[in-house]
């Protein structure tokens, strides 16, 4: 079995045991970085192979790659089928939803719009971070990844979850929106965007006056305000 390996190049302990897991399992694997910023290499275009696994690839891949795979491209996604595309955590923050959770599904040349395979939830409290929710993602995308390709490794078919992605993909710029505070919003407003926008290293939310921007870099919840 022929399987191109598609993952995130950062410093991850979750995407390394994945790739451990890849390495030990499948002989015939060839393994693809996928740097912030870069795109998918041109020559891996005629890729021809059984499968393709994205595991949090921030890459869009072709669809003349995908029409070459005999099995498919499968993609984990670090959100629920209610919230595909980019910036997913942020907005679910946003949202205060109270469950959250990852997804599996086939790849098409539409971002995250694939039949999916399988999804596990978990709840969310209001105390929760977008790094709460984000690390939480990460280990429920382990569980998932090695409980599907170990089912691709036994030759096992894989599930149909029977669930349908509930909208078009959010994108960065929506993100980039949602990041943005205003002063007509009353305060409500203004904390669930600080709130969601908050993750460490990253810049958070943000209000322009006066030609000045002023970025918010982390998050207080309300409950520690004046401890």
């Amino acid at each position: 079995m022929r399987i191109l390996f598609i993952g995130k190049d950062r410093d991850d302990l979750y995407f390394e045991q994945a790739k451990e897991f890849m390495v030990q399992n499948f002989p015939e694997l060839e393994i693809l970085l996928a740097a912030p910023g870069s795109r998918l290499p041109d020559d891996y275009a005629d890729w021809k192979g059984d499968y393709l696994i994205s595991y949090l690839c921030p890459w869009v891949i072709p669809a003349k790659l995908i029409n070459n795979l005999s099995k498919g491209a499968i993609n984990f996604h670090p959100g629920p089928p209610q919230y595909p595309g980019s910036g997913c955590t942020n907005f679910a923050i946003y949202h205060e939803v109270t469950e959250y959770g990852v997804t599996c599904h086939y790849m098409s040349e539409k971002v995250d719009s694939g039949k999916i395979i399988a999804v596990r939830r978990f709840p969310v409290s209001a105390e929760d971070s977008v790094y709460d929710v984000t690390q939480r993602c990460y280990e429920h995308m382990l569980a998932l990844f090695y409980e599907i390709m170990t089912m691709i490794n036994q030759g096992k078919p894989l599930p149909d979850s029977g669930e349908q992605w509930s909208r078009q993909a959010y994108r960065l710029k929506d993100f980039h929106a949602l990041r943005k505070i205003t002063f007509d919003m009353d305060e409500t407003e203004i904390r669930r965007r600080i709130r969601a926008a908050a993750y460490p290293g990253y810049e958070g939310a943000y209000i322009e006056t006066a030609g000045a921007k002023f970025v918010f870099k982390e998050y207080i919840s309300q409950d520690k305000v004046g401890q």
